[in-house]
């Protein structure tokens, strides 16, 4: 078995004139947190998209366990093993949280149309496990208190939790994570890291990442890609890619600029 989950080559997309990602390469490791970064715009979110087949490239190949992306529907691609959170929550507001959850199960419903009708014995026995299914994913990330409640109901923070776990309960090989600090506060950020790395170590889960947070993304990934006007700026552990001039000109401006922003002051 290859070492390479997801192989992505020359990725280029265009949009009308302008050209969101340029001729980008990188390789996903199994059992390996990999994080984009990058300034608004860099593009990071559009590689999401290329991989999640909402966009489709203008150039360039992605291939998830040597099987290209590009001629999989984008309907096949979590019953591939590929789940997904996004920026902005996603959830049914109005079911509950263990709604949500059986809800990610349905790519493994295997029963015909005739044996749903009838409550066949082999559809009571994927009930159970379904639901057992999700009750792990309930535990694992302590959603017991709120497994009742209305989504619409719930904080915030915790909402970024529950759609974390409807995209565990699809039992995916690679989990693709858009922003998952994105609106939290510190300590709910202290807990995203501790699920982040629980879902590598714990699950064996490959975890694939956009991130803004440096102190997330320094505390959960094994490597780095920076990005920057839809180009690779650099790639490598999170210390070298944080200290590499290019990137720290994307974020800070200028060399002379960084300098003087990473200076005591007097």
């Amino acid at each position: 078995m290859s070492d390479v989950l997801l192989s992505a080559r020359n990725l280029t997309v265009r949009f009308g004139g302008v050209l969101a990602v340029n001729d980008v390469s990188f390789d996903v490791r199994r059992g390996e947190v990999f994080t984009l970064i990058g300034p608004n715009g860099a593009g990071k979110t559009t590689v999401f998209n290329l991989i999640s087949r909402i966009y489709a490239a203008t150039s360039g190949s992605i291939d998830f366990e040597g099987q290209p992306l590009r001629a999989v529907a984008p309907h096949r691609i979590a019953g591939l093993g590929i789940a997904r959170t996004f920026q902005n929550i996603e959830l049914f507001e109005h079911a509950t949280v263990l709604q949500n959850l059986l809800i990610g199960r349905h790519i493994h419903r295997r029963s015909s149309f005739w044996s749903e009708i009838v409550f066949a014995p082999s559809v009571r026995a994927a009930e159970r496990e379904t639901r057992r299914k999700v009750e792990e994913v309930i535990d694992f990330l302590d959603l017991q208190h709120y497994r009742d409640t209305m989504v619409a109901g719930l904080p915030y923070g915790v909402r970024k939790v529950v759609e974390l776990a409807r995209a565990l309960a699809t039992e995916p090989k690679l989990l693709l994570l858009d922003e998952p600090s994105s609106g939290l506060n510190v300590e709910e950020t202290g807990d995203m890291a501790f699920w982040i790395q629980d879902i590598r170590d714990d699950l064996g889960i490959t975890v694939l990442m956009v991130e803004h947070d440096m102190s997330l993304v320094s505390k959960v990934s094994d490597r780095v890609l920076a990005m920057n006007q839809g180009e690779v700026l650099a790639l490598g552990t999170p210390a070298e890619v944080q200290g590499h001039p290019g990137v720290i000109e994307a974020y800070l401006g200028t060399a002379d600029d960084a300098t003087s922003l990473r200076r005591p002051a007097a």
